[in-house]
C-alpha cells in the first residue's frame, strides 16, 4: 500500500519536474524527489491548517454577503 503512494507521488512529481528539467538531463532523479518531497510536505500543510483556511474563507464570504 505505501509503495502505492510513494509511486503515485513519483509520478505527479515527473510531470512537475518535466516542466522544468529535460526528462533526459544528469539531475532529473534528483529534481523529481526534491519535488515529490515538497509536494508532500505542501499536502500535509494544506491538510493540517484547512480548518482554519476554511473559517478564514467563510468569513471573508459572509464579511462580503453583508455588505450593500
Amino acid at each position: 500500500m505505501l509503495d502505492w503512494f510513494v509511486r503515485l507521488s513519483f509520478v505527479v512529481a515527473s510531470w512537475v519536474t518535466a516542466v522544468f528539467v529535460a526528462r533526459d538531463a544528469v539531475n532529473f532523479g534528483a529534481v523529481n524527489a526534491f519535488v515529490a518531497v515538497l509536494l508532500l510536505a505542501l499536502g500535509i500543510a494544506f491538510l493540517a491548517f484547512w480548518p482554519q483556511m476554511r473559517d478564514a474563507w467563510l468569513r471573508f464570504y459572509r464579511s462580503l454577503r453583508r455588505r450593500p
